[in-house]
């Protein structure tokens, strides 16, 4: 382990240990100093320069049926071997084969609706992240699709007081960060065998979203193993704009793995089943970190690109690492990022970084202009907050002149909500933080409750437009389901430029403040708010979310 990582890992050990203590009071005290997101792990396998795979992109899935008002499409969800490092086989658990799954193309307001088969070995669940979806199918995560014959291992104990994963305390060795709950114990839990039918009415703006695995206890080995898509809303106003189009729209879906001498996949789970126990050791209790940087499933790709525009729709799907994209042409120069979108869909108007941070589950809508990068040139996608090779995301090698149709208009979009804060109806204040689970052993909080499937924490109204205080510790990237939301502060001052336009995602950082403002449209039932570092979701911090 390099000095930087052990330093980072000390640091986030001893973080852990005050806030279980004193809570967000110590908070404020630590915020000055950067925070570890988690451990990393180190490849045994002899890994590949960078910029020499080209990037692969998702292939678009076709539908099976087109009739009836609804595109109709079907996923299998399987263990394949593929090859990510050249020449190295790796097992991957995905949707239809591929690492990231297949893209789903959608058009606004059309209905599309989703056959997913789970021939994995254990059960799985399927949530659209950032879809404006019915209850039913939003993929809430005891509604398991079980392999079919599947028997419920046996009670072990778990961190709710449910039966469920083991809930260990301990160290390197055998102890475990933390315990499991059940869906056994969830009465409005929804199961089905073999397959099920996802519906999304796609009732939304146009954006990039993506869909992963949202299996209790188990999200993040299972989004580590490859379950996880992209699904993209268009609409003819947006494709009016003249936006860069075509190959010059490029997916990029970042994330982090590391990999054994054999080829596998490492990843450090108290069961490699993933069917009793859940949780990773005490070191992960943070986040699980990878030291092999992926684009689309290859490792630091290299794609050949006209010297024009380029619209990157970029996610970053890691389970807890955190970036500071930049792009740095050959002379050390860093280019303009023209952001033009967030997560829920355009802004307003164009804004332009110089560097962009992005936590996970976070998506940018970013426009490049390769124009005055000279043919044959390089142009580097980096990550400011990366150490050695996590330091270099990919490359872009300038290939050849070309025209260029496309612009970026000085307005992008008119829909954006016009919330106002005095017109909340109600404030309410969470708390994300470390602290200690039933079991006793450590792991990550709400409110100061670990989740709980039984227990309602949020109740709203249809309709209501609500303001949100959410208060962290260290680093939690917050997802809501269902609906988007504006960033109205950041530490009692103004969000910061990134936070621009509709989002569902919103990067809380050590000891920070932030207020969002929401409104609950679309449909009533059972959703869910959670951090979305996989591990911190996993051994507790996600909370019930009831809309009526």
């Amino acid at each position: 382990m390099s000095d930087l990582t052990r330093r980072q890992l000390l640091g986030v050990g001893g973080a852990l240990g005050v806030f279980a203590v004193g809570g967000l009071g110590a908070a404020a005290a630590l915020a000055r100093h950067p925070a570890a997101t988690g451990a990393e792990l180190t490849s045994a396998v002899p890994l590949p320069p960078p910029f020499q795979v080209p990037l692969p992109l998702p292939r678009v899935l076709a539908p099976v049926a087109t009739s009836g008002g609804a595109d109709r499409y079907a996923l299998t969800q399987r263990e394949v071997t593929a090859e990510l490092l050249p020449g190295v086989r790796t097992r991957l658990w995905t949707y239809d084969g591929t690492f990231p799954g297949p893209t789903i193309e959608s058009r606004r307001g059309r209905r599309v609706v989703v056959t997913h088969r789970n021939e994995l070995p254990v059960p799985t669940v399927v949530h659209l992240h950032g879809g404006r979806t019915p209850a039913a199918s939003d993929g809430y995560p005891t509604d398991l699709v079980t392999p079919r014959g599947w028997r419920d291992p046996a009670p072990a104990g778990g961190h709710t007081g449910h039966d469920g994963g083991g809930g260990h305390q301990g160290g390197e060795g055998g102890g475990g960060a933390a315990g499991g709950h059940s869906a056994m114990h969830d009465p409005r839990a929804v199961r089905t065998e073999l397959t099920r039918d996802y519906t999304f009415p796609n009732d939304q703006r146009p954006t990039l979203l993506w869909y992963h695995d949202h299996r209790m206890d188990f999200t993040a080995p299972a989004i580590w193993r490859g379950l996880a898509g992209l699904h993209v809303v268009r609409d003819a106003a947006e494709e009016a704009l003249g936006l860069p189009a075509g190959p010059r729209e490029l997916p990029l879906v970042i994330t982090d793995r590391a990999f054994e001498a054999d080829g596998s996949l490492a990843y450090p789970s108290l069961d490699p089943t993933l069917r009793e126990r859940p949780g990773v050791p005490e070191r992960y209790l943070a986040g699980v970190l990878g030291d092999v940087i992926l684009v689309n499933g290859a490792p630091w790709p290299v794609y050949e690109a006209d010297a024009a525009r380029h619209r990157l729709r970029v996610l970053n799907a890691s389970n807890a690492r955190h970036y500071e994209l930049a792009l740095v042409d050959d002379a050390g120069r860093e280019l303009p990022l023209v952001q033009i979108g967030a997560d829920q869909g355009l802004l307003a108007a164009p804004v332009t970084h110089r560097r962009l941070p992005l936590a996970p589950a976070e998506r940018y809508d970013l426009v490049v202009d390769f124009a005055r990068v000279p043919v044959g040139g390089r142009v580097r996608l980096v990550n400011r907050l990366g150490s050695g090779r996590t330091r270099e995301v990919m490359a872009f090698r300038i290939a050849r002149g070309a025209a260029d149709p496309s612009r970026v208009p000085a307005v992008l979009s008119t829909d954006l909500p016009a919330w106002r804060r005095e017109d909340a109806v109600k404030v309410r204040d969470f708390s994300f933080r470390a602290g200690r689970m039933d079991s006793g052993g450590h792991g990550w909080l709400i409110g100061g409750l670990p989740f709980d499937p039984a227990r309602t924490d949020v109740t709203v109204r249809l309709g209501d437009l609500e303001l949100w205080r959410l208060v962290a510790d260290v680093h939690h990237p917050v997802h809501l389901h269902l609906t988007g939301f504006r960033v109205l502060s950041r530490g009692g001052k103004a969000p910061l430029p990134h936070d621009a336009g509709l989002k569902d995602t919103v990067s809380l950082r050590p000891g920070e403040a932030v207020e969002i403002l929401t409104r609950f449209e679309g449909h009533r039932g059972r959703y869910l708010f959670h951090c979305h570092n996989a591990e911190h979701e996993d051994m507790g911090m996600m909370a019930n979310l009831e809309v009526v």
